[in-house]
């Protein structure tokens, strides 16, 4: 196997290109594959400050140091969910990554700064922990880029992700959802910028470029997304690509292309310019009542003892 750019050795093959890579010429073609993405989509400018939402997991690492290596002003934010042991490994992994590249790092404990953690949270509202987790992660990384002067929000949602995400609304034909699933949500209304530059690759590339380039990230799944309806759509088209190489990348860049305007007007042109919206008046954030939903989660869990991982039963 030999590398399409030097004839060297190759260390990976990527099907839906056709091509093999080197260490070197895998790496170059990841760093243009993020830059096509900015590009394309408009994502963000060298001045902009960017904080990156990153877990210790491989797709956040990854967009971090390609977004350091490409020359921007990159800041981490890390959020400890209090999941047991799986929040504490993940920890380790973000801390150690921006002790090693010298860069700032901004911690969120919600246990400490809030009172709560998700097992609890899922525990008080008899809800999957999926939803009071992306609930706290969303307003979190929002305040916390509105409130430090940041510019835009990163995640490191890849290709595989927002496949399968497309794949579920449309299963479901969730026009709201479908109208919002860009790779680029504008800043409206107290919200900040949102944007997702792994939208060109792939989950496997990503583990692929952190062993290449040495980032030691966390390998577990979350133990409490057991049974997540996201990991089975996932699977269903991780079966199409392995027949069709390519399948992933043409379906959701195809809805982008071809389909994605037509539900735009469902979701107010995929953005959170919503009317009536108003400003919560607990924390200040932007909310369609009087108190946004992170601010009613932490009522509802206020005073609730902490309950450990172990006893929070994965919903299906």
């Amino acid at each position: 196997m030999k590398c399409r750019v030097c004839r060297g050795p190759a260390v990976i093959d990527l099907r839906r290109h056709n091509a093999n890579f080197c260490p070197e010429h895998f790496l170059d073609f990841t760093r243009k594959q993020v830059e096509k993405a900015i590009d394309d989509f408009e994502m963000f400018g060298p001045d902009d400050r960017i904080l990156v939402a990153v877990s210790g997991g491989k797709d956040s690492l990854a967009i971090w140091d390609l977004l350091l290596d490409l020359g921007y002003q990159a800041d981490g934010l890390y959020i400890g969910l209090g999941i047991g042991d799986y929040s504490d490994v993940s920890g380790r992994h973000t801390r150690a990554f921006a002790e090693a590249k010298g860069a700032t790092l901004i911690e969120i404990d919600l246990r400490a700064d809030h009172g709560f953690d998700i097992p609890t949270a899922a525990h008080a509202t008899r809800r999957v922990p999926c939803s009071s987790c992306g609930l706290s992660k969303r307003h979190l990384f929002d305040s916390a880029a509105v409130e430090g002067g940041y510019d835009v929000v990163v995640t490191g949602h890849n290709l595989d992700d927002e496949a399968a995400v497309l794949y579920g609304n449309v299963l479901t034909w969730q026009a709201d959802y479908l109208g919002r699933q860009l790779p680029v949500l504008p800043a409206r209304n107290g919200f900040p910028r949102k944007v997702k530059p792994l939208v060109r690759l792939t989950e496997r590339e990503m583990a692929a470029y952190c062993v290449i380039t040495g980032i030691d990230y966390m390998i577990d799944e979350c133990p409490m997304a057991v049974g997540n309806k996201h990991i089975a759509y996932k699977e269903a088209l991780n079966l199409i690509e392995e027949q069709s190489p390519g399948s992933k990348f043409t379906f959701y860049h195809g809805f982008l292309a071809r389909a994605q305007e037509r539900f735009a007007a469902s979701s107010g042109d995929g953005t959170d310019d919503r009317p009536g919206l108003r400003t919560c008046e607990r924390c200040g954030s932007p909310s369609s009542n009087e108190t946004c939903a992170f601010c009613a989660l932490t009522d509802k869990v206020a005073g609730h003892e902490p309950v450990p991982v172990e006893l929070i039963r994965p919903r299906r």
